[in-house]
């Protein structure tokens, strides 16, 4: 793995099932965790969350390991991941939980065909949804936009979510759709 190549100090975090992967593959400072148990990496914590997906890093070990979301917590900021999920209330249950993020990463891509891709990819309305059920002050949208993995068009993603904030009366500077390399600094100012 070449990000362990370039820096071999690199400590990971990981869904149970996965340390003994990422030390084949050559990581030493790997700790596994299960849904909801923290850890803590200087100032931070770093919690996994059941997020709805599967795991298979091979043809013979699907489900053999969890998948996750993640909440990382500094003092005065929170940010959660929701990696790859298609919708459920699992989010609702994260923020119950942890609280709500200031910040969050939630895809809305690769979501058609529907039948097929509604249990492991939401689309952008429940994005929304899932933006909401995390009470989150911010979100960009993730996992949209570079592979061409289903049959949507690739900039419709976009388009919906704007539609979508909109007909949910939520301000469009709170969920934005970042283009490729743009920075956004407001909420991180927004403390």
């Amino acid at each position: 793995m070449d990000l362990i190549a370039y820096q071999p100090s690199i400590k990971f975090f990981v869904p149970l099932g996965l340390a003994k992967t990422l030390r084949e593959w050559g990581a030493n400072d790997v700790t596994e965790l299960d849904w909801w148990q923290a850890a803590m990496l200087n100032e931070i914590e770093i919690q996994p969350t059941p997020v709805q997906h599967w795991s298979k890093r091979s043809f013979f070990d699907r489900n053999k390991s969890l998948w996750a979301g993640w909440m990382m917590k500094w003092s005065d900021f929170s940010f959660y991941f929701a990696g790859d999920s298609g919708y459920s209330d699992d989010f609702k249950e994260t923020a119950k939980r942890l609280g709500s993020p200031t910040l969050a990463a939630i895809p809305i891509g690769a979501y058609e065909p529907r039948d097929f891709m509604k249990a492991a990819h939401m689309n952008p309305e429940e994005a929304v949804q899932t933006f909401v059920d995390l009470g989150a002050n911010y979100a960009f949208a993730i996992h949209w936009g570079t592979f061409k993995l289903t049959t949507e068009p690739m900039d419709e993603p976009k388009v919906r979510l704007r539609h979508s904030l909109t007909e949910n009366d939520i301000a469009l500077n709170r969920f934005r759709a970042l283009q490729h390399g743009e920075e956004w600094r407001t909420p991180i100012r927004e403390k």
